[in-house]
């Protein structure tokens, strides 16, 4: 099968999300299309500080190929729009907003028609990650045979997203031909608007996360008081109780607390800075995090409990097993459903402080290999198998639907 994504986040940056490792494990036998976000005008006016961004727009600039192959011996090619669609968030009603959001849509359905001819796409998938606006009416501008919404973030709970989101999120998720989900949340959520919601999981580089690699220990972790209480991911406040690290961190004796990631503003003001117990050591390559995470003595996962976080996901938590490692995490939904056999949980900064101090004591070789293998089963190509049963099912009931029209 052929296979066009279009997605929020780009493709080859210095992170990977659902849809580009899907995109990439596809790509192993099937050919795949990726198309990068388009340059709006708001972005091409203003300076950008995401590189990856600012490359694209020197690209247009320089008139240079858009349609690239990537690098890796798969058959995966990358999309930058040429074409810079018109910033439109800015208009307050929905109705208005759709009459100019069609013409964006257009005019990215003209490039992915263009790099599809060329690369002699006839029928294909289309796969709409999250792309709630740019991606709206390309199910009925593009015609492919099928059309499939990618849900893996709360992406409403961001007011540029709830803005026109809330009412045309659902909408797009009816009109799909079907919806899937990293989370069964999502999953239970989608099918009030789409019976063909399905959960396939999420899923983590388990070629680079190897536990049984020798890693050497990062500098920065030699001379830090143990035991390590480590966290790597962004650190945004609207996902990360902020208040809660300060518990951790205020009720840690000894040891030291150690968070990776780049801050937004909140945590920049937080008092975490002044702790003696806590070290930021800022954003690092995801090829590095194997090292840092082997030489944690426990990961956490202090989120906030909010819209946003309730149901979603934790790739972070799949690395961390991999690994091996003793996990302590806020009590979402997720982690009650998918991870509390292997994992210990809280509903409360005294609880969390508490089951770290559990997570030590009780850590085993024989848990550290539990974990491990527990965390197989979250491999992106079972993922993507999930994916791909998911059209298998779709061609059946399409076959057998035609057949009875007969």
């Amino acid at each position: 099968m052929d296979f066009i994504f279009v997605s929020l986040q780009r493709i080859n940056t210095d992170r990977e999300s659902t849809s580009t490792s899907i995109a990439k494990e596809l790509a192993k036998s099937h050919r795949v299309l990726y198309v990068n976000p388009p340059i709006d005008r708001k972005t091409w006016i203003l300076s950008t500080e995401d590189p990856f961004t600012r490359r694209h727009i020197e690209s247009i600039r320089l008139k240079e190929n858009t349609l690239k192959r990537n690098d890796d011996n798969i058959d995966l090619w990358i999309l930058s729009p040429e074409t810079v669609i018109e910033s439109l968030n800015w208009i307050p009603f929905t109705n208005v907003f759709s009459l100019f959001n069609k013409k964006n849509n257009k005019t990215l359905a003209g490039e992915i028609s263009k790099a599809a001819n060329k690369l002699g796409f006839k029928e294909y998938v289309l796969i709409i990650d999250k792309d709630i606006y740019r991606s709206y009416y390309l199910k009925e501008i593009l015609n492919p045979s099928y059309t499939i919404y990618l849900d893996r973030d709360y992406t409403l709970g961001f007011p540029y997203w709830r803005k026109h989101g809330r009412t045309l999120e659902p909408k797009l998720i009816a009109k799909c031909d079907a919806v899937v989900c990293n989370s069964t949340d999502f999953q239970r959520n989608n099918k009030k608007y789409n019976v063909n919601s399905f959960y396939i999981s999420n899923g983590a580089d388990l070629d680079l996360f190897r536990a049984e690699k020798t890693w050497e220990i990062p500098q920065e972790l030699k001379d830090l008081e143990r035991p390590i209480i480590g966290y790597v991911g962004a650190l945004i406040s609207s996902r990360l109780d902020i208040s809660l690290i300060e518990n951790i961190a205020k009720d840690l004796r000894i040891g030291t607390l150690v968070l990776i990631g780049q801050q937004d503003m909140e945590f920049e003001k937080s008092v975490l800075h002044k702790s003696p117990s806590v070290r930021f050591l800022g954003k690092k390559d995801t090829r590095l995090i194997p090292a840092y995470l082997k030489h944690f003595d426990v990961c956490i996962n202090p989120q906030a409990l909010n819209e946003i976080t309730i149901g979603n996901f934790p790739l972070k938590i799949v690395e961390y097993l991999a690994m091996g490692k003793p996990i302590v995490a806020t009590a979402t939904n997720t982690m009650n459903e998918v991870f509390s056999k292997h994992t210990y949980l809280a509903t409360s900064p005294n609880e969390f402080s508490s089951q770290i101090q559990i997570a030590l004591e009780e850590d085993s070789a024989e848990k550290q290999l539990q974990r491990i293998v527990y965390s197989k089963k979250f491999s992106w190509r079972n993922v993507t198998q999930n994916l791909l049963d998911v059209l298998i099912d779709l061609r059946a009931k399409k076959k057998m639907k035609h057949a009875f029209n007969k």
